[in-house]
């Protein structure tokens, strides 16, 4: 996704009848049906990120109706002023924790209840919202992910050879790969935000806190599918 953003603000042509947001929409939808066929990606893992998909979308109305950020091009597959390809950037977070849970065979010590995850994914996603009008408790739930994962260690398998880290280390991990394709993504001009409007200019620090706690609303679901997979085994 991250190279279809760069490569279509490179080279998509300026007055191409088809918009380059529609274009990457298609393109995007093609993608994710060829890692099913492909049998990248499992059908389970599919609807979870279809769900992240809706989530996502969700959350991107929202926040360009109150002006967080802005699409400032053209194209008819869109909801409100979201264009639709912004929820596959959403999925594509989901689909990368699926398939590294699977390949790497992830599992865990000292993990926190599934169901304290969840309330707390709910939470985060709750606050995205409403932080707009009531007290920011980003801080709070910052707490809230290091009191309940601070002692989980996720462990991996690389090959034969079987490793772990502090599972808190690998959300901050993703999350800054994140940042960084977020900075590609507004660079290509996908999406802009105020402090862009006159130039572009590195994404701020904060966006990073940002990602983090969207990256445990994003492995709680993944995290569903993998429980239920292991029980079936």
């Amino acid at each position: 996704m991250v190279l279809l953003l760069g490569l279509t603000w490179a080279f998509y042509p300026q007055h191409a009848a088809l918009a380059r947001y529609d274009f990457l929409t298609i393109a995007a939808l093609g993608m994710q049906c060829a890692l099913i066929a492909s049998r990248l990606e499992t059908l389970e893992e599919a609807k979870v990120i279809l769900l992240f998909h809706v989530v996502g979308t969700a959350m991107e109305v929202f926040k360009t109706s109150v002006g967080s950020w802005i699409y400032p091009e053209p194209s008819l597959l869109r909801i409100s002023g979201v264009p639709l390809f912004s929820g596959f950037m959403y999925a594509s977070v989901g689909s990368y924790i699926a398939r590294a849970w699977r390949l790497f065979d992830f599992e865990f010590t000292r993990h926190p209840p599934f169901m304290a995850t969840v309330w707390l994914a709910v939470a985060i996603y709750a606050n995205f919202f409403t932080h707009h009008f009531l007290p920011d408790l980003r801080w709070l739930l910052f707490a809230a992910v290091a009191l309940l994962f601070g002692r989980t260690w996720v462990h991996f398998r690389i090959r034969h050879a079987h490793r772990r880290m502090p599972l808190l280390l690998g959300f901050l991990l993703v999350a800054v790969f994140i940042w960084f394709a977020e900075n590609i993504g507004t660079f290509s001009a996908a999406w802009r935000y105020p402090t862009q409007h006159h130039g572009w200019r590195m994404v701020p620090m904060s966006k990073l806190g940002s990602w983090f706690l969207l990256m445990i609303i994003s492995y709680v679901m993944v995290g569903a599918v993998a429980t239920r997979r292991t029980q079936g085994e």
